[in-house]
């Protein structure tokens, strides 16, 4: 599964997951107290299989996320039907 990043440092950047279900938070359980990425979408196939993950900086607006998220099109790019992740 591929890992998509909107906002914050790392945006537009990209990662493999091992996971077969996205994590809610990237990087999973810092301890830290640092801010962490929160799943806000993510792309199933017909199989129920999930293929990308997206996740945004903590502190963005849900439809600004949509918006390039869709501007990406991460959906067609992965060929999987784009399901967003309630809070």
């Amino acid at each position: 599964m591929r890992a998509l990043f909107i906002g914050g440092v790392v945006d537009n950047s990209e990662l493999d997951l091992e996971n077969p279900r996205p994590p809610a938070h990237y990087p999973e359980d810092t301890g830290g107290g640092q801010s962490r990425y929160r799943l806000h979408q993510r792309g199933e196939r017909e199989d129920g299989s999930v293929v990308y993950a997206v996740y945004a900086a903590p502190d963005m607006d849900s439809a600004e996320i949509e918006r390039i998220a869709a501007e990406r099109d991460y959906a067609r790019r992965f060929d999987a039907r784009p399901v967003t992740v309630d809070e």
